[in-house]
């Protein structure tokens, strides 16, 4: 049996991608691993990011690994896939030779091919897990519309795709039947999903007809861009109780001179009242949201209406990056990257240090409350879970400590909240 090693870097948009090529490879009766160590396999495809700076080292570094081990008779063939592929694949192919074939974000089939299987269309609602699994990611379109003046997604992915709605429910119920209890609603912008093939906004809908499908517990709603929010998707997850009382939702800025210059389609009062309307439909929602300092123009007081807006809003999740010049872009081409490193650096250690007090302070107030998790692994002398306030791998996590009392992976289960830290919480069962 031929083994394939399928490495993923970057979002989890790109783990739903590398899974549906691991269920068309597996259908074909290869045995599919996902192995980051470039363990031995008779292939290794790796799917790359190539969304800023970090994101591309980590991706040359991974493929300077695996050239590595195929020179060492490790690994047989060496595959490179995804958004560096697509970008920089001249460039790619003349520094690496050792990498057999590049392949871009829409050549699926031609891998499959070249790997020696058949692309069947018939398999395109399945997936081979390389989550845990009881949870899953589900991604209801592709590319985006928005243009936002740093971003090269459009660059990479092209337009905005949705994909049809039965389609989708058919690929949820099928990992439901599969096991999988929590599904995490992920594109490049969630709540544009249903413009292109339908003429509305469709989130609404999706979301209803997901929270149909009896085996599914729970629903998380990721990258919902802010502008335009539809009312609709706020009044189901204000009705239904499978939907977490969470949103991912990158606001990136709130000077109205950064939210124009990036083009984000929105001014600083709509963001407010927009978590303002959240807030009072959806009691106790988790708002988590990205933040993109350094960008060209960025003042002092620009910086200083940032900290505010981090201030007053009081984020429970939060994430924030430094500006990086992505090539093709709006505020790489017009633009001057005016804002030394040291200052982006600087900003981004001032907007954490203010985070992790307002997370702590917000954790503290868990404490002595009851809560309803979910149980992800077991590490040492501690179960991991999360409460519906958490997505995996990237927010905190409910520690509960290892009792005579087996816990089991993917279940339920209610605890109280005994202390707190940063950004995780410590329990009792009950």
């Amino acid at each position: 049996m031929k083994k394939i090693n399928v490495i993923t870097l970057g979002c989890s948009k790109n783990t739903v991608d590398s899974e549906h090529l691991s269920a068309q490879l597996a259908a074909a009766g290869y045995k599919i691993v996902f192995d980051s160590d470039c363990s031995h396999a008779d292939a290794v495809v790796i799917n790359t990011c190539g969304f800023i700076g970090d994101a591309k080292k980590e991706s040359i570094d991974t493929i300077l690994a695996a050239a590595a081990a195929k020179e060492q008779g490790r690994i047989g063939e060496l595959f490179v896939i995804g958004c560096l592929s697509e970008r920089y694949a001249d460039e790619l192919r003349a520094e690496l030779p050792e990498v057999d074939e590049f392949f871009g974000v829409k050549d699926w089939e031609a891998i499959v091919e070249r790997l020696g299987a058949k692309h069947r269309r018939e398999l395109e609602t399945e997936r081979c897990l390389s989550t845990p699994s009881h949870y899953a990611y589900l991604k209801i379109a592709e590319g985006c519309n928005q243009m936002c003046g740093y971003c090269a997604i459009p660059l990479i992915r092209g337009r905005y795709v949705s994909r049809p709605m039965e389609e989708l429910v058919e690929e949820a119920r099928k990992l439901a039947d599969g096991g999988v209890r929590e599904l995490m609603v992920i594109a490049q912008d969630t709540t544009y999903y249903g413009m292109d093939i339908y003429g509305r906004r469709a989130l609404g809908e999706l979301l209803t007809e997901l929270c149909r499908i009896d085996k599914l517990k729970s629903i998380r709603l990721h990258y919902a861009y802010p502008t335009d929010f539809p009312d609709d998707v706020i009044e189901v997850m204000a009705r239904e109780s499978k939907i977490c009382r969470y949103l991912d939702i990158p606001f990136q800025h709130i000077s109205d001179a950064q939210l124009s210059s990036m083009k984000r389609h929105h001014t600083s009062r709509e963001a407010y009242v927009l978590i303002d309307r959240l807030r009072e439909r959806i009691p106790g929602i988790a708002l988590r949201t990205t933040l993109l300092v350094g960008y060209p123009g960025e003042t002092e007081e620009d910086f200083e209406q940032l900290k505010e807006f981090v201030r007053k809003v009081r984020f429970d999740r939060l994430g924030v990056f430094a500006y990086s010049e992505e090539e093709g872009t709006y505020s790489a081409t017009r633009l001057t990257d005016d804002v030394p490193d040291e200052v982006k650096q600087a900003r981004v250690d001032e907007i954490m240090r203010l985070q992790e007090g307002i997370s702590l302070e917000n954790n503290a107030r868990r404490v002595g409350q009851t809560m309803r998790v979910m149980v992800d692994s077991r590490e040492g002398d501690y179960y991991v879970a999360r409460s519906e306030f958490d997505s995996p791998e990237v927010d905190g996590e409910v520690l509960i400590a290892a009792g005579e009392r087996r816990l089991r992976r993917g279940c339920f289960y209610d605890v109280r909240i005994t202390a707190a830290e940063d950004y995780d919480l410590y329990a009792e069962l009950l």
